[in-house]
């Protein structure tokens, strides 16, 4: 049998994945840059061949309608379907697609990832006769099917499922891939509420469906799969998914530098041969800055710009990396800290590098009375600002930081700073963003050669928190 079209309902409000979802669909939530529901269409397209594609909307569904639009852009043809009151459920909320379905189908919950599954395999069981077809997943965690759904299986057919099952008999994960007849429609209406949720239980109308000859197939998935109903879900999928493929990720260092000749060379030599590109930006440089990462063996990039922030920009928009990392151009960061960065990367979308660790801090750099104290406090004050989104903060002036690029490209029309308060500003974009940030702990050296352009007296000093903090409140006040 060929299965050409499909649904999807993602139509739920995704409560326990809060804060997050008040201001975004939990099917556009990303993994590894990639929102779930456009990876559930690609799965559809590629590896079943279905086209058409209907999507049950509900909470936030504007924004489902303007991700993904007509599907053309995907080579498929998408439709959408209301739900009205999203907190019915998803089997009664599959009523509202009924009238546009009159052959088998599949179903792909909006909010599941998988990942090098073997659902192109479906297609082939499907030549016995069956009024559903259930995907299920062989596992060790027995704990995540009490999440889910369990079934019993008696001669190659699924005889009984359960939703949330107290008790486990076996170690058949129920997953959210099904075929479906347009004989589901009748079960869900004739299913009475789950006693336990109030609703009626899809898991439950199926079992009616099991009841009846031919019954229910059943369908053993491979590869990984994860269930996203919180934010500790995704933030594990996000981990999982980016730990498999983070050796194939190209990673790229980006070095802003204006006069930085005496330091350059031992920032490109260290970095260098730890990653795949060392971009120095030179900003204008009068001195030989640019010959001197040159032989290093830097791609050097000469530009006039306004200064510190739009070097670092431009920068980050012409790395050629999947991950962006920035540093100082006087060697007051190492790159024995990246491995510690990239590793906290693959659970966040954004890290920061803090240099408030007196332990982690040489003797003789400005990190010292007001410039330590002052980043603790403006830190402090944009934790305050965006308590909501729960950052974790104590340094703003830290210019060693790493970010994939989806999160660059997510946050970079929020940025207007040209000077040092860029480095504050991409943590509040970050923040308004949506994003994941990590704040973690860097050692911080003495430059080498020259003068810090932003705290080198207290007139500097005074002028770049001066200019962060008008960064920082032009954000809160959605200036």
């Amino acid at each position: 049998m060929t299965l050409t079209r499909a649904l999807i309902p993602a139509a739920g409000r995704g409560v326990r994945a809060a804060p997050r979802t008040a201001c975004i669909p939990k099917v556009l939530l990303r993994i590894d840059g990639i929102p779930i529901l456009t990876r559930n269409v690609a799965l559809l397209r590629d590896c079943l061949g279905v086209r058409e594609i209907t999507i049950i909307v509900g909470h936030l569904g504007g924004q489902v309608r303007a991700a993904l639009g007509d599907g053309s852009a995907m080579g498929v043809r998408i439709g959408y379907v209301e739900c009205p009151d999203p907190g019915e459920g998803l089997a009664r909320g599959m009523l509202h697609a009924r009238p546009l379905f009159d052959g088998p189908f599949v179903t792909l919950l909006g909010d599941e990832v998988y990942v090098d599954s073997n659902h192109a395999a479906l297609p082939g069981i499907l030549d016995r006769p069956f009024r559903a077809v259930c995907g299920l997943l062989p596992t060790d965690d027995l704990h995540q099917i009490k999440r889910n759904y369990s079934v019993e299986i008696e001669d190659g057919r699924i005889r009984a499922l359960e939703e949330k099952p107290a008790q486990v008999r076996n170690n058949l994960l129920g997953c959210g891939t099904w075929v479906f007849t347009p004989e589901i429609f009748e079960a869900i209406e004739a299913t009475p509420p789950s006693p336990r949720s109030g609703r009626v239980e899809l898991a439950d109308a199926i079992a009616r469906l099991a009841a009846r000859p031919p019954g229910v197939l059943p369908f053993l998935l491979s590869g990984r799969y994860f269930n996203v109903n919180t934010i500790d879900d995704l933030h594990w999928a996000q981990f999982q998914v980016r730990e498999a493929r983070f050796t194939e990720k190209k990673i790229s260092v980006v070095i802003p530098a204006y006069n930085e000749e005496q330091s350059i060379a031992y920032v490109v030599r260290d970095f260098g041969p730890r990653v795949d590109e060392v971009l120095v930006v030179d900003n204008h440089s009068r001195d030989r800055t640019a010959a001197a990462a040159a032989a290093a063996g830097a791609r050097v990039e000469q530009v006039k710009l306004t200064g510190y922030g739009d070097t670092i920009r431009w920068g980050l928009d012409h790395a050629a990396g999947d991950i962006l990392v920035v540093v100082e151009a006087d060697f007051s960061f190492r790159a024995r800290d990246l491995n510690k960065i990239l590793e906290y990367l693959k659970d966040a979308d954004f890290v920061v590098g803090t240099r408030t660790t007196r332990e982690l801090v040489e003797q003789g750099t400005n990190m010292r009375g007001p410039v330590r104290w002052g980043n603790v406090l403006v830190a402090k004050m944009v934790e305050a600002l965006w308590w909501g989104q729960q950052p974790r903060f104590t340094d703003v002036g830290c210019t060693y930081r790493a970010l994939w690029r989806d999160a660059w490209l997510s946050m970079r029309g929020l940025l207007r700073g040209t000077g040092p308060e860029l480095s504050p500003e991409m943590m509040v974009a970050a923040l308004e963003s949506r994003l994941r940030v990590i704040e973690v702990p860097v050692s911080y050296h003495r430059r080498i050669g020259g003068e810090s352009k932003h705290s080198a007296n207290y007139y500097r000093i005074a002028r770049t928190a001066a200019r962060m903090l008008a960064a920082i409140y032009r954000h809160r006040l959605g200036l």
